[in-house]
This record gives structure tokens, C-alpha cells and sequence, in this order.
């Protein structure tokens, strides 16, 4: 074999292993002007999340497909992304192909001119987990981004 197509070869078979260099989620937070519902629905990845379930619920199997591990994945994901003054509370989940769906309802009260989140996930499993969190009120959308680690963000609510 020629050098340089040994060369090629090689690249060529480490290119998978380059391909999923992050792991992120996506929170999109809606609000009803009128009535104050709130609604967050987490788009999370498969593969993301079946490694963290060991961390999350060590006594059941690692598989999404393990009601037990699921369900402890409804609740962590519950506990640790909170909107303060929020009361969210599960409202379905699905999967889909590699996409995990969880949904969450709540209440705002009042009307708050900001918002204080917190949207922080997967740090005990991924150093590098990232949480884009969209937040659409009245048609207009903001966004917060959180590290693994971040602590709470305030956010100026839209439509407000």
C-alpha cells in the first residue's frame, strides 16, 4: 500500500470518533401571555443520556428502555431544571429515534419582568454538556445557554 493512501485509511477511520465532539440539549420554555401557562419541552439525545443514567440511577439499567431508569430521568431532569416561582411538573415524554422528549407544565404567577432559571444538566456525567434554553413569550424569543456546572440565569422575559 502507498504511503499516503495508508495515510488516508487511517483518517478515514478515525473520523467517527471525531464526529460527536459535544453533548448538548435544548429546553424551549413557552409562555401564554394571557393565562401565564408555561410549558418546557427538553429535546435530549439518546446517547447522551443512556451513559448519564448511570449516574442518575445507579440501581437500575442503564437503557432507556428500563421503565425505572426512565423514570428516574423524569425526575432529575424535573429537579434540576427549574424556573424560580414555577411549580413544573411532567406532563409526557416520548422517544424518538435517538431524541428523548420530556414535557413539563407549570403556572406562572403574576407577571415577572424577568425570569430566573436554572438549566444546568448533566454535570455529573459530562463536563461539556451544554443546555440551549429558548424562552418564547408573545412571539418573541430569548435565549440562555448553560454549562454543566452554571449556576442560575436571570433572564428578561419576552413580550413583557
Amino acid at each position: 500500500m502507498r504511503p499516503l493512501a495508508a495515510i488516508a485509511l487511517l483518517l478515514g477511520l478515525a473520523a467517527p470518533a471525531h464526529a460527536h465532539r459535544g453533548h448538548a440539549s435544548l429546553a424551549v420554555v413557552e409562555i401564554d401571555a394571557k393565562s401565564g401557562a408555561v410549558t418546557v419541552t427538553h429535546h435530549l439525545q439518546a446517547h447522551d443520556v443512556e451513559p448519564a443514567l448511570v449516574d442518575i440511577a445507579p440501581d437500575a439499567q442503564p437503557s432507556l428502555d428500563d421503565e425505572d431508569a426512565f423514570k428516574a430521568l423524569v425526575a432529575y431532569v424535573g429537579q434540576r431544571f427549574r424556573i424560580a416561582g414555577v411549580r413544573l411538573a411532567p406532563a409526557g415524554q416520548r422517544l424518538d429515534g435517538d431524541e428523548v422528549v420530556l414535557r413539563y407544565i407549570g403556572l406562572l404567577k403574576g407577571k415577572p419582568k424577568q425570569l430566573l432559571i436554572s438549566g444546568a444538566l448533566f454535570g455529573e456525567t459530562w463536563d461539556d454538556h451544554s443546555t440551549q434554553v429558548n424562552i418564547r413569550r408573545a412571539g418573541i424569543t430569548r435565549s440562555l445557554n448553560f454549562g454543566a456546572h452554571d449556576p442560575e440565569k436571570p433572564i428578561a422575559l419576552p413580550g413583557s
